[in-house]
């Protein structure tokens, strides 16, 4: 098996990760709960002080996955 390899997300990944989020919300049935914009993402994840944090996941050059984290 291709090993997986974890990076961190970057703002050119912003379109990759409202795709995985727009995929998540087919697969649960609430695509219309989506409401997560460009802006949004660049505001959350990628501000001076992002209160939001994100990874990235990649298995033989293929983008697989993604995961957000916070602190509390």
């Amino acid at each position: 098996m291709t090993p997986l390899h974890i990076r961190p997300a970057t703002l050119e990944d912003t379109d990759l990760i409202l795709r995985f989020v727009r995929e998540l919300a087919v697969y649960e049935k609430a695509e219309d709960q989506v409401k997560a914009t460009p802006h949004h993402v660049h505001r959350t994840l990628f501000s001076e002080h992002p209160t939001v944090h994100g990874l990235i996941c990649e298995q033989g050059g293929t983008l697989v996955g993604f995961a957000v984290y916070f602190f509390n």
